[in-house]
């Protein structure tokens, strides 16, 4: 697909089909950077985002599960 810069303000911009926009799940930030002589254009994604997906809380041995219990450590205060 061939198009054209166009001037904005005091810069120059590009208008991005919203085909391609949706083919790469464009939306909001991006990260703009050159490569090789090209502009490359990539989706921001927010840190650790889908760490959690398919996670079953179920599953996990109970973590406090077979600790000693400390004698002399009466009752916790804060």
């Amino acid at each position: 697909m061939r198009t054209t810069l166009r001037k904005v303000r005091n810069s120059q911009g590009v208008l991005i089909p919203a085909a391609l926009i949706a083919e790469c799940q464009l939306q909001g930030a991006v990260d703009m950077t050159v490569e090789a002589g090209r502009l490359v254009i990539t989706p921001v994604r927010a840190p650790r985002a889908g760490w959690f997906d398919g996670y079953q809380a179920n599953d996990d041995e109970p973590a406090w599960e077979g600790l000693p219990v400390d004698a002399d450590c009466g009752e916790w205060e804060w």
